[in-house]
């Protein structure tokens, strides 16, 4: 016979009070009339429809237990289930799954960690600063004018772990269930972009290893040049060495072009990292893969010139609230 839920029982509750009949509302909620009935006689002795306790299994573990356990974890959140095991002061006889059961309770469950850069604490206090001076910027004043430029390296074969498999017992090994990679992810291509709200540049081929003599005739002059040849146009750019030797800022200043700060270790406020996972997801989700270098830069242009310029404009409409957001972490890692 079917089981009623919490909600349920306050919902029968409040008919009976009403004045429905039991047999109304059993037919209802598909459940026998005695379940009603019962329902009812509860109420009326202990004025609760809440399950009555049970005695089950005696708790294994003591109030002092799960406070160690709790605080343990708060305390360094990596730390694993069979560590706190061997930790716990005291006899005891408690398995890695019970300690799981007390970090469940406390509302503490195993997740994939969050990846993001090393942040000391002067880049804390940097993030800080250029959060404040930014607060008051606005898309339509000032974040429309802005072009932001980064470089991305993508892989052939990128494993992260999160592709799946349908397979039977003991098809583990089997040949047509092996994910197979090749060492390093079999290589790959290095591009640069930029977008705007108003458009992007091309996609360009990095080759080899880029230098500041390298990154102003082949990626500067070129391609950003023509992009900023609006007097209200920003160029933005993160502080990798090509970008902040004395080459590149000697080029852009004699070239009249204004430069937004930026603070270091700080790919969350760049709106251009989500595009280019928005780029690899494309290239990934292509029928056909890529089966080398050649056929991957061609896939990355070609989904390149598709994404629409309406998810870019998306994108960059965030800056306002990626600026409240580091302020907020105070320097810290933020959502985005």
């Amino acid at each position: 016979m079917a089981r009623l839920s919490r909600e349920d029982r306050q919902i029968a509750l409040g008919r009976l009070q009403a004045g429905q009949s039991q047999s109304a509302i059993a037919r209802h909620f598909h459940v026998s009339q005695s379940t009603i009935s019962r329902l009812w006689v509860r109420f009326q002795a202990t004025g609760s429809v809440a399950d009555l306790p049970r005695p089950g299994r005696p708790r294994a573990t003591t109030a002092a237990h799960d406070r160690f356990i709790r605080l343990r974890h708060l305390r360094n959140r990596f730390l694993s289930a069979s560590s706190s095991v061997q930790a716990l002061p005291g006899p005891h006889r408690l398995s890695d799954q019970t300690v799981r059961n007390r970090l469940h309770e406390a509302g503490l469950r195993a997740r994939r960690p969050h990846r993001g850069a090393v942040l000391t604490r002067r880049h804390r206090q940097n993030r800080v600063q250029w959060g404040n001076q930014h607060l008051r910027w606005t898309v339509r004043n000032h974040w429309r004018h802005v072009w932001f430029s980064d470089e991305s390296y993508f892989l052939l074969q990128r494993h992260d772990g999160r592709r799946r498999v349908y397979q039977r017992v003991n098809e583990r090994y089997a040949p047509n269930c092996v994910d197979e990679a090749p060492v390093h992810g079999g290589g790959g291509v290095m591009v640069w972009g930029a977008i705007n709200t108003a458009g992007r540049s091309t996609l360009v081929h990095v080759q080899g290893r880029i230098t500041a003599q390298r990154y102003v005739e082949e990626i500067l002059r070129p391609h950003a040049l023509p992009l900023l040849a609006d007097q209200d146009a920003i160029f933005q750019q993160d502080n990798a060495r090509p970008h902040t030797a004395r080459l590149t800022t000697q080029f852009l200043t004699d070239h009249h072009v204004q430069v937004l700060p930026w603070p270091s270790t700080s790919p969350d406020m760049n709106p251009i990292e989500h595009l280019w996972d928005e780029l690899d997801r494309r290239v990934r989700r292509r029928e056909e893969a890529p089966a080398n270098h050649r056929d991957l830069l061609q896939a990355l242009q070609e989904e390149w010139d598709t994404i629409p310029q309406q998810d870019i404009r998306h994108l960059i409409q965030s800056m306002p609230r990626r600026c409240r957001a580091v302020v907020a972490a105070q320097g810290s890692h933020t959502p985005y």
